[in-house]
């Protein structure tokens, strides 16, 4: 899952999935990493603005609301039943989504920089 690094909810949700994804199954990426770079370039993203964030199954990016659902997927119940979602039509999803995406620095704030990794969370994240 790639996420703005500086963004305060971003990283929340982050730290989340960190607590709830028992079984490791997600492995996180800062968008201004060089890892997160080169994965928004193989997907034709752009490198300088960051309005969603980016989950990679396979040779496929998910994005907005898709990208929510595909995550709680993974984790355990109850989180994995709000997939039930799905059966909302994605403009729908996407309509809430993209506000809260486009206000995200007014309504929750940024930090100057993207945040380290906790030691004991640095596997959960890419790296060289």
């Amino acid at each position: 899952m790639l996420f703005d690094g500086v963004c305060k909810l971003c990283n929340g949700w982050s730290r989340f999935l960190i607590r709830h994804d028992r079984a490791r199954r997600l492995k996180l990426c800062s968008v201004q990493s060089p890892q997160g770079q080169a994965i928004l370039a193989w997907f034709g993203m752009p490198l300088d603005r960051f309005d969603t964030l980016l989950y990679v199954e396979g040779d496929k990016a998910l994005q907005r609301s898709d990208a929510i659902l595909a995550i709680l997927g993974q984790l355990p119940a109850p989180w994995r039943w709000a997939t039930v979602a799905r059966v909302i039509p994605r403009h729908l999803r996407d309509w809430l989504y993209d506000p809260i995406a486009r206000n995200r620095y007014r309504l929750f704030g940024r930090h100057d920089h993207c945040q380290v990794p906790r030691p004991e969370d640095r596997e959960r994240f890419l790296h060289d």
